[in-house]
């Protein structure tokens, strides 16, 4: 994982979030703003900047939010990393001074998708995908065929997670300038491709899983799968439940860096544990929609390269 990426992932995920998972709780009383003790029996931790550091009050332990996972988790680095991803999204309960003030309900999730428009050729949308992503036409119509796609604000993406029933339970939010899962929704699966498959290509962005399926031509018999970059308990049953289906096939497919490796160590695991076939399948780049945009700046060079070459001259018609 790049530096960058390694940053993001800490700057999305709190401390708090990795305590209340744990099964700590706030100590009000022992609180402040700046700091917030968190305990679980004689177990203390202490969140401090704003959520992004903590420190142990009984000895010297200390760090932000992959060092408090190894701390509580005796895990190593790349396992962090995964259990991390994983939280992206997770709200943990705030102390009585930080809640906002009463608002509006949220709107159902299934409404809330159902509020957006349907992709649709020429959208800022659309353009973005096309465009900066270099996805190709047949490759959205066939996700939209399926509903797997809505256009977000600002000429962002909203691509569907859902159940085995096709009851959608979330979303991947991407865009120009955002990244993001949706408020209140849940991890469990991205899915474009033939729904009786029994080849299953699991990545870890649904733009990811759509560049693959153009890479390889909406290979017949393949579902193309996107986790969103974490692995709930959700994730994990589907993914099962897709294996233990006769002659199944899954495919790791998984980004070219280390968390990229711990997703694809459980694919095999699952595999190994349903009895079906395992491939581990590496994008050239660090992910698929980067080797996507390589094949058209190569196909753009080739066009240029042909375009400048003399016409060959027609024979006389006499």
């Amino acid at each position: 994982m790049e530096q960058r990426e390694l940053e993001e992932l800490k700057g999305r995920v709190l401390c708090a979030a990795v305590l209340e998972k744990a099964g700590f709780a706030i100590d009000l009383r022992e609180s402040t703003g700046r700091a917030v003790k968190h305990r679980r029996g004689s177990d203390i931790v202490i969140v401090i900047h704003e959520g992004r550091g903590w420190f142990d009050p009984l000895s010297d332990a200390k760090g932000d939010v992959l060092s408090l996972i190894q701390h509580l988790d005796g895990v190593a680095f790349t396992e962090a990393l995964a259990r991390a991803a994983e939280l992206v999204g997770f709200r943990p309960a705030e102390p009585e001074w930080q809640r906002p003030s009463p608002q509006k309900p949220i709107v159902p999730l299934a409404e809330r998708w159902r509020a957006r428009p349907a992709l649709r050729p020429g959208s800022a949308t659309w353009r973005y995908l096309r465009h900066e992503r270099h996805l190709p036409e047949s490759v959205l119509r066939a996700a939209i065929r399926q509903d797997r796609l809505r256009e977000g604000p600002h000429g962002s993406l909203w691509a569907a997670h859902a159940d085995s029933g096709g009851i959608v339970s979330g979303w991947e939010e991407r865009g120009p300038a955002w990244r993001g899962f949706s408020t209140g929704g849940a991890k469990v699966l991205f899915r474009i491709g033939a729904s009786e498959a029994l080849r299953f290509c699991v990545t870890e962005a649904a733009i990811d899983a759509m560049s693959l399926a153009a890479l390889e031509g909406l290979r017949d018999g393949s579902l193309y799968l996107s986790t969103g970059g974490g692995w709930s308990p959700a994730t994990d049953a589907a993914v099962r439940s897709l294996a233990a289906r006769p002659g199944a096939q899954l495919v790791a497919a998984t980004d070219a860096n280390s968390q990229g490796e711990v997703y694809a160590g459980r694919l095999r695991e699952i595999a190994e544990t349903a009895g079906c076939d395992w491939f581990r399948l590496r994008p050239p780049g660090d992910d698929w929609n980067d080797a996507l945009k390589e094949n058209a700046r190569e196909e753009l060079e080739r066009r240029e390269r042909r375009g400048g070459l003399p016409h060959a001259r027609r024979p006389h018609q006499g």
